[in-house]
């Protein structure tokens, strides 16, 4: 059965934008968190002590969104100012630009094999990049009004997106056809995300509520109304068996998903908490809010299958392609039926980058204000012996997958390959520099030449005259 070993700690606190943190997400490699925020800045934060911050300044609106590309060698930021952004995250800031939809850009994210981005737009589209060029691929077009979030699956397959027209879509990439719609009767879903497996997604809803669908099914595995304001973000623990939501209600919540009930209420943020983000293997999450604040928690989960899940979701994923034949088919954590509700209940002003010794000069005072609510004894009656049966199942489950994963890569040989492709990122957004400057160079020298054609046309009249 799963348990927490402890509470969920405070273990960061950051303070240097100047308006509501819109976006946070951490490095795969947990040295940096990347943040964007109505003050129309992107910000990068190290997490060791008295490490410098990064304030960029690019944009010429609010940023919306952003994320570390799998390699963790780019940043892409999405922009009220209709472009989209990518970064090389260090000092010198360097970074392109494209105009990627015609109103404000919603949301950004990177495929799995970071060669391609899925951007969201209030002019109602859901458009597919290349990163190497920024090259427009294809655009979803069926929504009918402002679309807040798209992602790919963690296998790239397909894409979800959610939008003010109160549907959640799921679209193949390939066919680009649109292959289920979710439908909100009460809100619109104001963030979605992928389960690690790919078999599920969740929903924060203006409604107040989250909901965890099965995409295979199209049935609604699990329904909270745990918050008392609107939900603004959700994000699936890496292992799968957690999910941590962010609310206007200035509170975090924190979703046992095995047995179907919540585990902690965390108090930290003065207002809305408007994004969340679990680290790439779980140990941490990050949460940003209109206080302006960015706090970094450690998760302090003490599972074992949470450690082999982090593992699996790197090389194994299930097919998405079969429905299931029975419900048994549905992932062995989600044991609920449908429409269930479970209810338990500064640094840098500019490019520099100076030393920032003031990010974390809240931390330990910051610790008295930040409270977490175990929330051990709520639970839904109803669910109590299926979730048990299912919950002990899991552990062999991940621990038959874990086995079955251990001849994979070897760790020096993925850590040189995830090196080649680093640098492989940072050469490639080189070059898409170059390419900029020479064509702003070659704009200007035509500029010129038309410049001087007409003075020595003017010149010419003068003298004839």
């Amino acid at each position: 059965m799963t348990s927490a070993l402890s509470d969920p700690s405070l273990e960061r606190h950051f303070k240097g934008h100047r308006e509501t943190v819109t976006s946070v997400d951490f490095s795969y490699n947990m040295k940096q968190i990347a943040t964007g925020s109505m003050d129309s800045c992107v910000m990068i934060w190290n997490m060791k002590p008295q490490m410098r911050a990064y304030r960029f300044d690019g944009h010429k609106d609010a940023v919306m969104s952003v994320q570390f590309s799998p390699s963790g060698h780019l940043v892409a930021s999405a922009s009220r100012d209709k472009t989209v952004r990518l970064w090389v995250p260090s000092m010198k800031a360097e970074s392109t630009a494209f105009r990627a939809h015609t109103a404000t850009v919603r949301s950004v994210n990177f495929s799995g094999d970071g060669q391609t981005l899925v951007t969201a737009s209030d002019d109602k589209t859901i458009k597919v990049w290349t990163v190497h060029r920024q090259k427009f691929l294809f655009s979803l077009n069926q929504h009918i009004n402002w679309v807040r979030c798209a992602k790919f699956s963690p296998d790239d397959r397909l894409i979800v997106s959610s939008s003010d027209d109160k549907t959640i879509k799921l679209w193949d990439k390939n066919s680009r056809e649109c292959i289920h719609s979710f439908y909100e009767h009460a809100g619109y879903a104001n963030h979605v995300d992928f389960h690690p497996s790919g078999t599920c997604i969740a929903a924060a809803s203006t409604d107040n509520s989250v909901k965890v669908w099965d995409i295979r099914s199209h049935k609604m595995l699990q329904h909270y109304q745990v918050h008392s304001g609107m939900v603004n973000s959700v994000s699936f623990h890496p292992a799968g068996n957690f999910l941590i939501t962010a609310s206007s209600d200035s509170t975090m919540k924190i979703l046992d998903l095995v047995e179907g009930k919540l585990l902690y209420t965390l108090h930290g943020h003065q207002g809305p908490v408007t994004c969340v983000a679990f680290s790439r293997t779980g140990d941490y999450f990050a949460s940003g809010g209109s206080d302006e604040q960015v706090m970094v928690w450690k998760s302090n989960f003490d599972c074992a299958e949470c450690s082999d899940g982090v593992r699996l979701q790197h090389k194994t994923t299930p097919s998405l392609q079969t429905p299931p034949a029975s419900s048994s088919s549905h992932p062995n954590f989600y044991s609920h039926p449908s429409g269930l509700r479970s209810q338990a209940s500064e640094p840098s002003e500019h490019l520099n980058g100076q030393d920032s010794h003031a990010a974390a000069h809240a931390q330990s005072s910051s610790r008295s204000h930040s409270r977490v609510t175990p929330s051990h004894t709520y639970r839904h009656t109803s669910s109590t012996s299926s979730s048990t049966q299912q919950s002990k199942g899991l552990p062999q489950q991940v621990q038959a997958q874990s086995q079955a994963s251990d001849g994979g890569v070897p760790a020096g040989l993925a850590g040189t390959l995830e090196h080649i492709i680093g640098q492989l990122d940072i050469l490639t957004q080189t070059v898409s520099i170059l390419e900029q400057r020479l064509t702003l160079t070659e704009d200007k020298l035509k500029e010129c030449l038309e410049n001087q054609m007409e003075i020595g046309l003017h010149l010419q009249r003068r003298e004839e005259a």
